[in-house]
């Protein structure tokens, strides 16, 4: 990992004028070259500074999201797999809302277009998939970006620690409804037809 991120830096440094291209499309390159999205949202503050790596890192994983969406509804039988691995590490009946998905994605371990999936799950069309997808990087990055340095610092009971402190986030951004089945509803006793 550290010669990739080396090897990283140097491409984007001596970019010249296309290095805010060249870091846009190593975002998009990503998930090929297996690389965290944290670690080049800290990369785009190092090298462009705060705000300008903000706005590079917001554009290259929005850009990111859309393929993602893309990808999956041109190969069904991806998505599906998709789909299969998120009920087993998720549950089935999980419906994150956006709040939530905007936490979940500043957990540095929790991978990326699980939660572009969880997104695609809750919304009707493209334009409310990108509507949610992009609310929900922009903290991502302003987060690693702005502070990312310093997060790289932390020691593992300090950053257990604001991780523990997000959780209660997830509970009160949760989604807000109640299922009342249709038995319950009407107060109809099942019958007992064969007995």
């Amino acid at each position: 990992m550290e010669y990739i991120s080396v090897y990283v830096m140097t491409v984007v440094q001596t970019g010249g004028v296309f290095a805010p291209l060249l870091f846009i499309v190593l975002h998009l390159l990503r998930p090929l070259l297996f690389l965290p999205v944290v670690f080049l949202c800290i990369t785009g503050g190092i090298l462009f500074g705060v705000i300008p790596g903000i706005i590079y890192s917001v554009i290259g994983i929005t850009i990111s999201s859309f393929i993602f969406y893309k990808m999956t509804k041109r190969m069904p039988a991806t998505m599906d797999r998709f789909v299969r691995m998120k009920q087993k590490i998720i549950g089935e009946h999980a419906n994150f809302t956006t709040g939530q998905i905007a936490i979940l994605r500043l957990i540095p371990f929790i991978h990326f277009h699980l939660l572009s999936l969880c997104i695609i799950e809750i919304s009707a069309q493209l334009k409310d998939y990108m509507r949610t997808s992009f609310v929900s990087n922009v903290p991502l990055a302003v987060v690693y970006t702005s502070i990312g340095r310093s997060i790289t610092n932390f020691s593992p009971l300090v950053a257990g620690s604001v991780i523990l402190g997000i959780l209660p986030l997830l509970y009160i951004l949760r989604r807000k409804e109640i299922r009342i089945g249709w038995q319950d509803f009407f107060n109809v006793k099942p019958s007992n037809a064969g007995i």
